[in-house]
């Protein structure tokens, strides 16, 4: 039986923990979107590094009897999208992830304030 979603939350944390992920933030999405339940980034200090953790959060998800995990970029592995359904996780270097900085987009901090009507 496939894990629940704070199941799979905790799974991925301890993956990423185990691989020496940085930087880990999980936005809890309830109430933002019905793509998910939780969301999770985490930094890698290399492509190889970002490569590994992505493979072995894919192994330990499949282990645990998830089936259809979907994953984009690892060929490249500047930023790798896994899609596991209930939890979304991005992973990526430090400098791709600061560029996008998704945390702002999920979290509601504005980047830029919106001018005053006039």
């Amino acid at each position: 039986m496939p894990p629940v979603s704070g199941e799979l939350l905790k799974l991925v944390e301890t993956s990423l923990d185990d691989d020496k992920a940085e930087d880990v933030v999980v936005i809890d999405l309830a109430g933002k979107t019905e793509i998910a339940d939780f969301m999770v980034i985490a930094n890698g200090r290399s492509k190889r590094q970002v490569g590994a953790m992505a493979d072995h959060l894919q192994r330990k998800m499949k282990d645990h009897g998830l089936k259809g995990i979907a994953a984009e970029g690892l060929a490249n592995c500047d930023w790798v999208l896994i899609d596991a359904g209930d939890v979304i996780v991005h992973l990526f270097r430090p400098e791709v992830r600061d560029f996008y900085s998704l945390e702002r987009i999920w979290t509601g901090a504005s980047r830029h304030r919106e001018a005053a009507p006039a």
